[in-house]
């Protein structure tokens, strides 16, 4: 079995990085076509003025179904089959997604179905290939595992930049079943180097079911009794319930995907809630030490549900972005999704700047840069970001013509604050999850994307009402340009509180001991 030396770089890590960069160039290659390919080729059908209400739902329905699935990815990985296992075979049901994406391209019944076997493939192994490369550290090493998250981010927009450069104009010149192909080729020769490297990973096992853990806790924390107090956790619970299926009777208006993920964050919040309220009741049940874990998994989730926000700002550059750079003034031989690499331009230049540059001088100046200031002000910056693409889609909407030029800037603020966040979210959230735990916590950590993705579809299903709609009216200004401002005002409340929350928090360091063997 893989061991790792004192302060060296684990020899396994090579493999997983490949593996890695060829995934994300096979996601994002897809990913940032998604879009343009929906437009001009499979909603064509579609009335042309609900065309991008269209091309935004569909997109941002498999966005929230590729960071679902790490529920189930986690869970399975955690419980039955190990992180190794559940990634290879995973792996096998992305590439055939792919598959069917460029065999389906004129089928919307042959198409949706390879979005699903991606966002299935996708989603499931995406918080395990984070959380694996983590067990490959351990006490001895810890030090250099925030690097690795760092080259394994960097990573994957090395792939992703050169995807985003060069799908568009495949698809455009070549068409969707090779500008679909090529990603599917990718993924399969990902999944070769990471089964390459097998007999090298240290393997960390599943855990057998535990009566003390995350969720028989929460079931006694809300359903033990205690005399003369009424439960106020049970009743809070119930109304979740209720409310989700409220939110189920709704699919005609909201849509399949909206409505479950609406009822799944109401049964989460409700539930969660009220289980917290009332953790005490548990300890008949359970030992001291596993009902203090609970309630710091609660505080890891109360930052994850902060950061959905975030999420919901970040996501939309596939979306609303493309559409807003479809009416701007470029070179007739530049397609609009391919603003898309510069977002991991960006990230690569951002993250050694970050660390060898910015870090180090804010610490010579005395502040402290930990890994919450860093996310916190990573909201933040994601609102600016759109406070000034709002500002040129005022310009646009007066008449004005708007190079796609205008754009680099909110691109750059909006990726500063994804380097702050998710680079650093995925490290912050390996490290404060419980070794039972780390699939799972990682799973909700990607969970805050699917969510802030449900926070669009609700917004893009609100402006479809015409009372809505008049009300924007009132404003003097576009629906688009509205919803980019409410976007920007929402991230910077949510940066806000998070900063708020962030000072009473304490860290965890659960990196596995030095001579811990699996």
């Amino acid at each position: 079995m893989a061991t790792t030396s004192a302060g060296r770089w684990p020899r396994q890590i090579p493999f997983i990085i490949a593996s890695e960069a060829c995934e994300r160039f096979s996601f994002y290659g897809m990913r940032n076509i998604l879009t343009p390919f929906l437009m001009t080729a499979l909603l064509l059908s579609v009335p042309e003025d609900l065309r991008q209400g269209e091309a935004k739902d569909v997109f941002h329905s498999f966005v929230i179904g590729v960071y679902f699935f790490p529920l189930l990815g986690g869970w399975i990985a955690d419980r039955f089959f190990g992180k190794y296992h559940t990634i290879l075979w995973l792996s096998i049901v992305y590439v055939i997604g792919h598959a069917f994406l460029a065999i389906f391209e004129t089928s919307k019944t042959g198409f949706y179905s390879g979005l699903f076997l991606i966002a299935l493939g996708s989603g499931g192994i995406k918080p395990l290939v984070s959380s694996f490369m983590g067990d490959q550290f351990d006490q001895s090493n810890k030090s250099l595992a925030q690097k690795a998250f760092d080259m394994f981010y960097f990573t994957i927009n090395f792939g992703s930049f050169f995807a985003s450069l060069s799908m568009p104009l495949i698809l455009k010149f070549w068409g969707p079943s090779i500008a679909f192909g090529i990603p599917g080729l990718l993924m399969l020769i990902a999944t070769i180097f990471f089964w390459y490297g097998r007999k090298r990973y240290v393997h960390i096992e599943p855990q057998a079911r535990d009566p003390h853990g995350f969720i028989p806790v929460i079931k006694s924390a809300i359903l033990t009794p205690e005399p003369g107090k009424a439960n106020k956790g049970l009743l809070l619970s119930i109304v979740g319930i209720v409310l989700a299926v409220i939110a189920l009777s709704q699919i005609a208006v909201l849509g399949l995907v909206t409505a479950l993920c609406l009822a799944l964050v109401l049964i989460m919040g409700f539930v969660g809630t009220g289980a917290s309220m009332q953790l005490q009741r548990a300890l008949s049940s359970h030992p001291a030490e596993a009902v203090a874990g609970v309630n710091s998994v609660f505080r890891i989730l109360i930052l994850f549900a902060l950061v959905t926000p975030f999420w919901s700002l970040f996501d939309q550059k596939a979306s609303t972005w493309i559409l807003q750079a479809n009416d701007m003034a470029k070179p007739d031989w530049f397609e609009p999704a391919m603003m898309q690499a510069l977002n991991p331009l960006l990230v690569m230049l951002l993250i050694p700047f970050n660390n060898f540059v910015l870090y180090p001088m804010l610490q010579k100046a005395g502040m402290q840069v930990t890994a919450l200031r860093r996310m916190g002000a990573g909201i933040a910056f994601s609102g600016l970001a759109w406070i000034v693409i709002g500002t040129i889609q005022l310009m646009m909407d007066g008449g004005s013509v708007m190079s796609i030029t205008w754009q680099v800037l909110p691109y750059a603020l909006l990726t500063f604050g994804e380097v702050l966040v998710s680079a650093t979210g995925l490290e912050f959230a390996y490290s404060q999850a419980p070794k039972s735990m780390k699939g799972s916590i990682m799973s909700f950590w990607t969970l805050s994307v699917t969510i802030g993705n449900l926070w669009v579809l609700l917004a893009n299903a609100s402006v479809k009402h015409e009372a809505v709609t008049a009300k924007i009216a009132e404003t003097g200004i576009s629906v688009t340009a509205f919803q980019m401002f409410f976007f920007a005002g929402f991230a910077l409340l949510a940066a806000l509180v998070f900063a708020l929350y962030a000072r009473s928090y304490t860290m965890q360091d659960h990196y596995r001991a030095a001579d811990q063997q699996s």
